[in-house]
C-alpha cells in the first residue's frame, strides 16, 4: 500500500509541476498575459510558468499563436584538460591554457624549490638532468614516493614538454627537491625551516608549499622572512577546508598565499579564505600578505603520479579523444555505439558494442550491469547536468566492463558517434584537488614570467603576478580570489610595459587617497616620510604592523633607525585602521 501511495503522488505531482514556457501571440493576444505572472518578455511574446491545465487554457484562448519550451542555457566550460590518452600523447591541463602559461616560453636562470613528498623517479616525464634533492631525517629517500603528493605536484610545476604524459606550466625547469613528510605524512615547522635553508643551498629562487597547519611559528617564519630578503619567493597553500582560518606557513607575510580555482573561473568551494585583517583594537590593520593574494586551477587537475598509483580513463569517439572519469572496472574495449538511453533494462541491441547512456533514474551500477548482460563490452555515462560525471559502481560491484563517466557538453557527439574505445586502467597520471594543486601552478608562472625578467626581485615578481591577475568572484580585490585567477603572459606584458618595479610594494590603489612614499638619510641611520591625503588632524604612524606614535597631519616625519635593519611604515588617519597610506620599506 506504501508503495501504491508514493506511486500516485509521484505521478499527481509530475502532472502537476509547472514549466517554464515561452507563449508566443498576435495583435489581439495582450489579454493572454492576465492573471499570470510574466517572467520575462519581449515583441509578441513572454515566458511563463503553466501546468498542464494552464497550458491547456492557454492553447485556447484568442489571439494564441504557439507555445514551446523556455530552454534552459547552461554556461559552457571555459577551460578544459586536452582528451586523450597521457600515454599515447601529450595532454596539457586547463589550468595551463587558463593561466596562460602557454603563451610564455621558459628562459634559463629559474630552479624551483619544491618541499613536499618526494618525487618519485619512476615517472619519466621529468628532466631528471636538472633535477635534485635533499631528504630529511627519518623521510627517507627524496626519489621515493611518500604517496603520490609530491610527484603529482611537482609535475604541476615542471613536467616536460616531451610530447607524452602531460606538459607542467615551467615545462622542464630545474627542481629542488625537499622530502619532507614521514610515513605517516606529516612534518614539524622546524622541517619547513630547515628546509629552507636547503632550498637557498641549492641555488633556487622560488619555494612552492603544499602543506600547512595551524599555528604560528617564529623560526619557521624567519627562515622564509630570510629567504624573501634575499630576493627569493616563496608560496604556499591557503588550506583545504573551506573555512576562513588562517593557515601556515602560507599566513605569514613573506609567504604568498595560494587559493584555488576551478575550470569555470569559480573558486573551489574547498578553498580557505581567511581575513587579511591583524592586530587588536587600535592596533587592528589590513595587511594583503596575509590572505589569498591570487588562484590559480586547483580543482580536478591532471598531473604526475608515481608509477602505476593512479586510475585513468581514456575515451574516443568516432577516433577523437573525449574527456572522461573512471569507474571501478579496469580494461579495454573498442567497437560500435550503441544508444541505451538511461539503460533501465537490458537490450539485445547493446550486444558487442559500446553502450551510450544517459545518467539517471537508476544507478550507475544498475546501468552497467544492463550493458553487460545485454553484450556490452563497455558503457559511458553521460552526466545530465553540466561539466564532467565523476561516479562509482559501488559495492557491491558485479560488473566487469570497463566504465567511465562523461560530460553533458559532450553529449550530441557521444551520442552521434558511430564507434568508441574505453580504456580503463593503473596509470602513471591522475587528478586531484587542493589549493596544493594551485600552489605549484603559480609556482610555474612565477618561474615563467621570472624567467624572461631575470633582474626583477622575488617581491617584483609577486607584486606583477597581482597586479596582472584576471579578476573574478566579487569586482576588485576579496578574501577568496585575491587579486584573481594568475596570468603569465598578463604578469610578463606588465613588467615590459612598467619595470621591475611598475607595481611598487603595494599593488592595491591607496586606501582613502592617502600615499606613502619616502627614504633614508645620514647613512641609513634616519628614515623620512612623506605622505599625502588624510582629513583628520593628527595621523597614527604604524612601524613594521605596530603603532608606534600618533604625529601632526603635516606631510612628514622622521625617525632614527638602526642602519643595518629594514623597517615597514605606513600612516592612518587618526584612530582609523582603515584610512591609511600604502606600506613602504625603507
Amino acid at each position: 500500500m506504501k508503495k501504491t501511495c508514493v506511486a500516485t503522488m509521484l505521478a499527481l505531482g509530475t502532472f502537476a509541476q509547472a514549466e517554464r514556457m515561452i507563449v508566443s501571440y498576435d495583435n489581439n493576444g495582450q489579454g493572454l498575459k492576465n492573471g499570470h505572472q510574466v517572467l520575462v518578455e519581449g515583441d509578441g511574446w513572454f515566458a511563463v510558468e503553466l501546468d498542464e491545465n494552464g497550458k491547456s487554457a492557454m492553447r485556447g484562448k484568442g489571439g494564441f499563436k504557439k507555445m514551446e519550451a523556455d530552454a534552459i542555457r547552461y554556461a559552457l566550460s571555459v577551460y578544459n584538460d586536452d582528451a586523450g590518452d597521457p600515454t599515447l600523447q601529450q595532454l596539457t591541463p586547463y589550468a595551463v591554457y587558463q593561466s596562460q602559461a602557454d603563451q610564455l616560453n621558459l628562459q634559463s636562470g629559474q630552479k624551483v624549490c619544491v618541499i613536499d613528498s618526494g618525487l618519485d623517479a619512476t615517472n619519466n616525464d621529468f628532466d631528471w638532468s636538472v633535477i635534485t634533492g635533499d631528504n630529511d631525517p627519518g623521510t627517507g629517500n627524496w626519489f621515493d614516493n611518500g604517496g603520490p603528493h609530491g610527484t603529482h605536484v611537482a609535475g604541476t610545476v615542471g613536467a616536460e614538454d616531451n610530447n607524452v604524459g602531460v606538459v607542467g606550466m615551467a615545462p622542464g625547469v630545474p627542481m629542488h627537491i625537499i622530502k619532507v613528510f614521514n610515513a605517516a605524512g606529516w612534518g614539524y615547522s622546524s622541517d619547513l625551516a630547515h628546509a629552507a635553508q636547503k632550498c637557498t643551498d641549492a641555488g633556487a629562487n622560488i619555494i612552492t608549499m603544499s602543506l600547512g597547519g595551524g599555528g604560528a611559528n617564529s623560526v619557521e617564519e624567519n627562515a622564509f622572512d630570510s629567504f624573501i630578503a634575499n630576493g627569493g619567493l616563496v608560496l604556499a597553500a591557503a588550506g583545504n577546508d573551506g573555512n576562513s582560518v588562517r593557515s601556515y606557513p602560507a599566513g605569514y607575510s613573506s609567504v604568498m598565499m595560494i587559493g584555488a580555482n576551478d575550470a569555470d573561473n569559480n573558486i573551489a568551494d574547498f578553498s580557505q579564505f581567511p581575513s587579511c585583517e591583524t592586530g587588536r583594537g587600535k592596533n587592528v590593520r589590513n595587511d594583503e600578505n596575509i590572505c589569498v593574494e591570487v588562484t590559480a586551477g586547483g580543482v580536478d587537475t591532471l598531473s604526475t603520479y608515481p608509477a602505476g598509483m593512479a586510475t585513468l580513463s581514456a575515451a574516443t569517439a568516432d577516433g577523437a579523444g573525449v574527456a572522461s572519469s573512471a569507474m571501478e572496472n579496469l580494461g579495454f574495449a573498442s567497437g560500435s555505439t550503441y544508444f541505451m538511453g538511461t539503460a533501465e533494462a537490458t537490450d539485445g541491441g547493446a550486444n558487442g558494442k559500446i553502450c551510450m547512456i544517459d545518467r539517471g533514474n537508476i544507478s550507475f551500477h544498475d546501468k552497467v550491469a544492463n550493458c553487460e548482460n545485454s553484450g556490452g563490452v563497455g558503457a559511458i555515462i553521460i552526466n545530465n547536468e553540466p561539466g564532467m560525471l565523476y561516479g562509482t559502481l559501488g559495492d557491491p560491484n558485479n560488473t566487469s566492463i570497463p566504465a567511465v563517466g562523461a560530460a553533458l557538453e559532450d553529449r550530441t557527439y557521444l551520442v552521434g558517434a558511430s564507434t568508441a574505445t574505453v580504456s580503463v586502467g593503473a596509470s602513471d597520471y591522475g587528478y586531484m584537488s587542493g589549493t596544493s594543486m594551485a600552489t605549484p601552478a603559480v609556482a610555474g608562472v612565477a618561474a615563467l614570467v621570472w624567467s624572461n625578467h631575470p633582474t626583477c626581485t622575488g617581491q617584483e615578481i609577486r607584486d606583477a603576478l597581482k597586479q596582472s591577475a584576471a579578476d573574478a568572484g566579487a569586482a576588485g580585490k576579496d578574501v577568496y580570489f585575491g587579486y584573481g585567477i594568475v596570468k603569465a603572459k598578463d604578469a610578463s606584458d606588465y613588467l615590459t610595459a612598467n619595470g621591475c618595479q611598475g607595481g611598487g610594494t603595494d599593488p592595491e590603489p591607496p586606501t582613502g587617497e592617502m600615499a606613502l612614499n619616502g627614504d633614508r638619510s645620514k647613512g641609513g641611520r634616519q628614515a623620512n616620510l612623506s605622505w599625502t591625503g588624510g582629513s583628520t588632524t593628527n595621523v597614527d604612524v604604524y612601524i613594521n604592523g605596530v603603532y608606534n606614535n600618533t604625529t601632526n597631519n603635516d606631510g612628514s616625519v622622521s625617525y632614527s633607525v638602526n642602519k643595518n635593519s629594514s623597517y615597514t611604515f605606513q600612516v592612518c588617519e587618526e584612530g582609523s585602521t582603515s584610512v591609511c597610506t600604502n606600506e613602504i620599506t625603507l
